[in-house]
């Protein structure tokens, strides 16, 4: 067996080393074109889980790799004059320097053969081997050469950033965010031996242009860096230099990791930012993935395809993750308002893979102080009497809009049912939102409710336009008002283009087979190809809209809803005038964001105007369309300052549904960074919602600022009674915390007592 490696760092080291262990007589050559010493970058930085799973690779190499560590376990986090520290991260740190020297023994030990200062121009030269074991760096010329190939995508950031070393030892992994009159500087420090640290320093691009420094000017880099970190850093300890050169941070992604005889690994496959780990830690994980899928299937080819197959996903779960924590530091200046403690807890969770439960278990008095806080503003902001010693988790925590008080930050998100009877809601709604409502949630949305019959997605949806309607609803609310402390929300909505469907589970956005009825859109364009061709709307339809809004809202008043929901989002009626998609008028309602929101708006006051001052309304809305064209998330922004100003009270941020060829990007908490962005933008209240399913995933939300409700839908049709598992699962229990209906206390009581007897 002959393998030829690219490149000389761990990646390609580690992957050797591991492939001769195992295959003692194969020929292993590496190829690189610096010299032995020579490296860029000044230490390199492990977590205790990442170690572990080096520690099963190769126990020799771990050793003398841990051998040299230097072992931390804090984050301190510098901040508007304060210090903010966590404690229980584990991290550890050692010279990438001295990494290299330690792995070319262990090379040298198990007979591969090194050639240093050999540039490959041409990868293809040394592909006269089994396997091409490509690591050449973020300027792989493997990946350049077969860029089709690989399908590979390279994504350069706007934020500047530097590497740079210091004699200074931090106690802690350090971040520092300081402003002087150029912008905002950010830090990711940490010491790597003894009187060694890394220094990264990052800006925005307006900020670097500010400064005037050049982009290769390492000494004047070096004085500026020095003078920024003064106060931190004393000032008889050196900045030292190293290619210190301005950088951009690329986004690199391939489809395919191999063909023929080739494979890529480390950055030339895949990057993720600094702000997570190391593209060492990669490149080494990838030569221990790579390595177990060849011994496992018995064959380099299989082995090729196996690695993609199994490693793949957990690198896209991690570059995911990778590129939230990247855009928390492209963006730093939006959270700079949120008070220090805040401040510190978002960026601690900004990847979403640390969460408020996770914090716990590493540092129960750092949280604990987290959850104080939040719960002196959620006293303060409701006016309701909030525990605090000890506080809630922020979940349990009451919201106030106008004079309604949700006692819980958790909602019930609208659920079409397609249950209704000529739009009347019957007894399956009535189970099916007084169940949660008895599950403990603060806040039932009921699902999209239309504002005349042409307006309802299919003919099993409810409507508000008739008397019947009124008395059904009535009977569902009366049933949540004495049965459970939940408020409960009407969303309001007219389908569109969307309107004159089949039931769901008939045909998902198909139009009917017969019994259609006209629809209306601003434009005529058809959701689908094969779908309805809408009715361009004139000043008639959109004055009788305008009076079904009213109408639906005077109704919903004498159901007794405590608030309403109106639904400009998911390619309804509302939503079609707001996205560039959908909108394609020439007169006062289409163009520029301002036209496309005017009728939009014009329903919103109507309602707001009709439904009583003291009770809230929330608008739904898209934080992003999907579709090149479409909706971005600053218009999100916009339209909810607009809302505003026009008397909305909280903004409930969903994305997509807007045009059939969407190309969504799903993911965990996918479309929380939207409510984030309009909550702290715009200033005003959001509810987040989208692939919501934990406890931890809430609390951390909510601590963070990120959204002031979460709302959920799969989940609590999972689990009715879900926000009472969460309050038992976070040990927030006991009968002056989350009530249960009178005709369960009873038995709840019993239940507790001779759990509590047993387990004592």
């Amino acid at each position: 067996m002959k393998i030829n490696c690219l490149g000389g760092g761990p990646g390609s080291m580690y992957f050797a080393i591991l492939m001769k262990k195992s295959f003692p007589d194969a020929d292993i050559t590496i190829f690189e074109q610096n010299k032995p010493d020579d490296t860029f970058g000044f230490g390199v930085v492990f977590s205790d889980k990442t170690m572990e799973g080096f520690r099963d690779a190769d126990e020799e190499t771990y050793q003398a790799i841990t051998n040299s560590f230097e072992h931390w376990d804090d984050i301190d986090i510098f901040f508007k004059g304060e210090v903010l520290k966590s404690t229980g991260h584990g991290f550890a740190g050692m010279s990438r320097h001295k990494m290299l020297l330690l792995m070319q023994e262990r090379c040298k030990e198990l007979g591969i053969d090194m050639h240093f200062e050999h540039l490959i121009e041409d990868p293809d030269s040394i592909r006269d081997c089994d396997l091409l074991f490509a690591a050449d760096g973020v300027n792989s010329a493997t990946r350049t050469k077969h860029f089709d190939k690989f399908q590979a995508k390279v994504d350069f950031r706007p934020n500047r950033f530097v590497w740079l070393g210091s004699d200074y030892n931090f106690p802690a992994f350090t971040f520092h965010f300081i402003e002087n009159e150029h912008g905002l500087w950010r830090t990711h420090c940490y010491r790597y031996e003894q009187d060694r640290s890394t220094l990264i320093i990052e800006c925005t691009e307006e900020t670097f242009q500010n400064t005037g420094l050049g982009v290769t000017d390492e000494d004047a880099t070096a004085d500026y860096v020095h003078a920024l970190l003064d106060p931190y850093i004393p000032g008889e300890h050196k900045v030292i230099k190293n290619k210190s050169h301005w950088r951009q941070f690329p986004n690199i992604s391939c489809k395919n990791w191999h063909f023929d005889n080739v494979v890529l690994a480390g950055d030339a496959a895949h990057t993720a930012h600094f702000s997570i780990g190391s593209g060492t830690k990669l490149a080494m994980e990838d030569a221990i993935n790579l390595h177990a899928a060849i011994i496992d299937t018995g064959s380099l080819q299989d082995g090729l395809v196996k690695y993609q197959e199994d490693y793949m996903p957990q690198v896209e779960s991690l570059q995911r993750s990778s590129i939230v924590s990247q855009r928390w530091f492209e963006e730093t200046e939006r959270y700079t308002d949120l008070e220090p403690i805040q401040f510190g807890f978002s960026l601690l969770t900004r990847s979403l893979r640390i969460s408020h439960g996770n914090l716990r278990l590493r540092d129960e008095s750092y949280v604990q102080t987290i959850d104080t806080w939040f719960a002196a503003k959620s006293a303060e902001q409701s006016g309701q009497s909030v525990p605090s010693d000890p506080a809630p988790p922020p979940m349990f925590t009451p919201f106030k809009l106008r004079e309604m008080v949700v006692p819980n930050r958790i909602a019930v998100s609208p659920m079409c049912q397609y249950s209704a009877e000529d739009g009347t809601p019957n007894d399956w709604h009535l189970v099916h939102l007084g169940s949660r409502a008895m599950g403990g949630a603060g806040l039932l949305v009921a699902e999209m409710t239309n504002v005349s019959a042409e307006g309802r997605i299919s003919p099993g949806c409810t409507g508000m336009y008739t008397e019947e309607h009124v008395e059904a609803w009535k009977r569902i609310v009366d049933y949540v008002h004495t049965h459970s402390h939940s408020k409960i929300s009407l969303q309001l909505g007219h389908a569109g283009r969307k309107a004159s469907t089949k039931v769901i589970w008939e045909g998902f956005d198909e139009p009917l087979d017969e019994g259609n009825w006209e629809i209306l859109a601003p434009s005529p364009l058809p959701y689908k190809p094969h779908s309805q061709v809408p009715k361009v709307m004139d000043r008639a339809d959109m004055d009788k809209v305008v009076t079904d809004y009213v109408q639906a809202t005077e109704k919903a008043e004498r159901a007794g809803f405590d608030m309403l929901e109106v639904h400009m989002a998911h390619g309804y009626l509302l939503s079609t005038f707001i996205s560039p998609l959908t909108n394609i008028r020439e007169d006062e309602y289409g163009g520029s964001l301002e036209n496309r929101a005017r009728f939009p708006l014009e329903v919103f006051d109507a309602v707001r105007k009709a439904w009583p001052e003291g009770k809230p309304i929330s608008v739904r809305i898209s934080g992003h369309d999907w579709k090149d064209g479409g909706s971005l998330p600053g218009d999100a922004v916009q339209l909810a300052e607009m809302l505003k100003a026009h008397g909305a009270d909280i903004i409930d941020v969903s994305s997509g549904q807007v045009v059939s060829d969407e190309e969504p990007q799903y993911g965990r908490l996918f479309q929380t960074p939207f409510a984030e962005r309009v909550r702290l933008e715009a200033d005003i209240p959001t509810m987040t919602v989208g692939n919501i399913s934990s406890y931890e995933d809430v609390n951390s939300i909510l601590a963070a600022g990120r959204a002031d409700l979460c709302v959920l839908a799969r989940a609590h049709l999972f689990d009715p009674y879900w926000t009472r598992h969460a309050a038992y699962e976070l040990g927030y229990v006991g009968y002056d915390k989350i009530e249960w209906p009178e005709q369960y206390d009873t038995l709840n009581r019993n239940y507790v007592w001779r759990f509590e007897t047993v387990e004592n």
